[in-house]
């Protein structure tokens, strides 16, 4: 069959289906990684197994069914029938791959959940790739997203007699085309708005700060984001500024915090707000439910009058060309 190069898609995942059942499936392997939880694990599985998962997977399933049909306009063969994170990764992916052409074959996986990463790697070897460029679609670099994909990939191999040839995109925070798809998000977002926002937050995905103190250089990655896009679109500091979201549990997470931020901002005469998410590569339940439903109802709550979530950039042209740019320039190169 040849030895055409192969691309791997990989994003975060999400359980197989809005039920407690799934949920709980995956809540236990995403929260089982090491890199997620650095927590001694004879201190942490009795917790895991004896609280979390026998209290959070309903919470998260409701959560889970208030968006699983979302984001409009993603109807096709897998519409409703997978989480929106992997419907929209499927689209990447049919993107990236008209872009790239016939000489790569292009697919996806999922750190959790299904498609695994090995089953991506499988259906890679299957159609005769040696060579493997595997392409995370977290912009800034973690230890809890990136890293783990590499782990992912590693456990995928490690009783495997034939292993591919293998290269690694780490990030692509700073990437001028990816500051200038951002921009043109926000423009063609608030170009459907009947009013102007009195601030812009790009709001990221949290992590505990003693992950930060040990020397992963998320936080200055996301800040280093904000700031590119700052500079790209001409805003001052009090327009546009960077937020964390998503703590779980009783440790320090990097601050400041969106949702007290969004508490405090009405009290400080900001009654129009804006969110975007410029860390994920695909709306998900961090997206769709954490922001777009749970930081409105906390900003009107306080006294924001006008509030919108800004989509992630999915499908958007200027993304697809970007994400089949950097597989071309950064991990294809000298494989075509």
């Amino acid at each position: 069959m040849g030895d055409k190069p192969g691309l791997l898609l990989v994003n975060l995942g999400s359980p197989d289906a809005p039920t407690a059942k799934a949920t709980r499936k995956y809540l236990g392997q995403f929260l089982h990684d090491y890199r997620v939880i650095d927590t001694t694990r004879w201190l942490w599985c009795p917790i895991l197994h004896g609280i979390i998962l026998r209290v959070r997977p309903a919470k998260s399933a409701k959560a889970y069914a208030s968006i699983w049909a979302e984001p409009e306009g993603l109807e096709g063969p897998h519409d409703k029938m997978e989480a929106p994170l992997v419907r929209i990764t499927r689209g990447q992916a049919e993107g990236v791959q008209a872009r790239l052409g016939e000489n790569v074959e292009v697919e996806i996986a999922m750190r959790y959940g299904n498609p695994s990463i090995g089953h991506g790697l499988d259906a890679l070897k299957a159609k005769g790739c040696t060579r493997i460029a595997v392409l995370p679609l977290y912009p800034q670099y973690a230890g809890a997203t990136t890293a783990s994909v590499y782990d992912g990939v590693a456990m995928a191999l490690e009783e495997r007699m034939d292993v591919p040839e293998l290269r690694f995109l780490r990030h692509y925070y700073d990437d001028p085309r990816y500051i200038a798809a951002l921009a043109s998000s926000i423009d063609d977002h608030l170009a459907t708005l009947d009013w102007t926002p009195d601030c812009i937050m790009t709001s990221y995905h949290g992590l505990p700060q003693s992950y930060v103190d040990k020397g992963d250089p998320y936080q200055g990655e996301c800040f280093e984001t904000t700031e590119l896009l700052r500079q790209h679109m001409g805003k001052t500091k009090s327009e546009l500024y960077a937020t964390f979201q998503s703590r779980f549990g009783p440790k320090a997470w990097l601050q400041p915090y969106t949702d007290k931020t969004l508490e405090k901002l009405p009290d400080e005469g900001v009654k129009k707000v804006a969110v975007m998410m410029p860390g994920f590569s695909a709306d998900c339940l961090e997206t769709l439910e954490e922001i777009k439903i749970e930081a409105h109802e906390t900003f009107e709550e306080h006294g924001g009058t006008h509030f919108t979530a800004i989509p992630c950039l999915n499908t958007r042209e200027d993304h697809l060309d970007l994400l089949a740019d950097l597989a071309r320039e950064r991990l294809l190169n000298g494989w075509l």
